[in-house]
């Protein structure tokens, strides 16, 4: 029998495009697969994002088909939000919870007919899945493998899927299209995860390479630039988004207890529908909500200077260790230095709060004490975004 670490990641659907750009060889692992994380240059990628077009291979992401009579009933037992206010061919960002409330994965449900629902998430849930359909008629199967996708993301990219012929402009933020293309179908949804106007276009396979190559031939005059995971981690703290393993454990990952979050202490507390019925974890958010329990906030923050804060430590008065950085970055767009960070609930004010960060300055650590300030996330919030239709640039 074979080891799993003798067994090579295996190839996306894309990796035929992806791999002669990859001129860095600059490839890391995301649930198996080999994935590029700099093509060439991660602030030109960036730049992409933010003032042209990007494409993005996001086929390894995680891709549950959820159907039959019970899907609904099922869901809204799993997931935090209500999704019988869910209708068809549109999208929720939620999340869910083990029975003790804490927070084991966020993702985008898309509601695909009455009875039929994809469930996309970062991290591999089908055990936990399963174990919950006990008693809905349901099924469920993992389909990753059977649906490439790419992000289409930045301020042209409603103009690229124009010129591609697929007619967009009716379609609003979180909702979704079909079109025909090649000998099948595209799908194509007004998601992303960068906080800016993007698409996110889902596909069999086998046309895989076809829908790549038709982006990138209409996408030339409009500045697309295949992109990797470095630039879209840079965009992503911009936009203040959480990243599963990153910003927080999931629950059923952790080993020490006292590393998970609940969603209201990480800041996810409005999706929560308590009006919905029973859901899992809904005693202990209740009690948590009631009881003002939450041990931890999870803050966006100003920090002084060019250095990035992350993995950096919170003290308060200089004094007290109080909390954490999980991201942090320059951002090239704001022309800010900022941060996302874990603080006690009691500190979540951000009062007298100061980073600890070593700066490496010519193979030698500089250690910085620096006073933050409280922002507001997103940091990054154009309105281009959320304009329907999309506008022309």
């Amino acid at each position: 029998m074979t080891a799993h670490f003798t067994t090579p990641l295996r190839e996306t659907p894309f990796h035929a495009r992806t791999a002669p750009l990859n001129r860095l060889h600059n490839w890391g692992a995301w649930a198996g697969y080999r994935t590029p994380l700099c093509y060439g240059d991660t602030a030109m990628e960036h730049s992409a994002i933010r003032n042209a077009a990007s494409l993005y291979d996001i086929s390894p992401m995680m891709k549950y088909r959820i159907s039959g009579p019970g899907a609904e009933d099922y869901l809204n037992r799993l997931t935090l939000r209500n999704v019988s206010k869910l209708a068809e061919n549109t999208i929720q960002y939620t999340g869910w919870t083990d029975d003790a409330g804490q927070m084991m994965d966020d993702g985008t449900l898309f509601r695909l007919g009455a009875q039929e629902f994809r469930l996309c998430a970062q991290e591999r849930h089908l055990p936990w899945l399963l174990d919950g359909a006990w008693g809905f008629d349901v099924v469920i199967q993992d389909e990753t493998e059977a649906i490439a996708a790419l992000a289409l993301q930045g301020p042209t990219s409603a103009s690229i899927l124009r010129a591609c012929g697929f007619a967009i402009d009716g379609l609003k933020p979180f909702r979704l299209a079909r079109f025909s293309f090649a000998d099948g179908e595209v799908m194509i949804s007004r998601t992303g995860f960068t906080g800016d106007l993007g698409y996110e276009l889902w596909i069999d396979p086998a046309s895989a390479l076809s829908l790549w190559d038709h982006l990138m031939a209409n996408g030339a005059l409009y500045g697309l630039m295949p992109v990797g995971t470095e630039a879209v981690m840079l965009a992503r703290t911009e936009a203040g988004f959480l990243t599963t393993n990153l910003d927080f454990i999931p629950a059923h990952q952790a080993v020490r207890e006292d590393r998970t979050r609940s969603p209201l202490e990480l800041g996810l507390g409005w999706m929560i529908d308590w009006d919905k019925g029973h859901f899992t974890g809904r005693r202990a958010l209740l009690a948590q909500r009631e009881g003002k329990t939450q041990r931890w906030a999870i803050v966006g923050l100003d920090v002084p200077g060019n250095v990035s804060a992350e993995g950096s430590i919170l003290y308060h008065r200089k004094k007290h260790e109080v909390g954490f950085v999980t991201a942090a970055c320059w951002s090239p767009t704001l022309k800010r230095n900022i941060a996302i960070a874990h603080v006690q609930a009691a500190h979540s004010e951000c009062r007298d709060l100061w980073v600890e960060i070593y700066a490496l300055r010519e193979l030698q650590y500089a250690k910085l004490m620096l006073q933050v300030t409280p922002a507001p996330r997103p940091f990054f919030a154009p309105e281009r975004r959320r304009l329907t239709p999309a506008q022309a640039f």
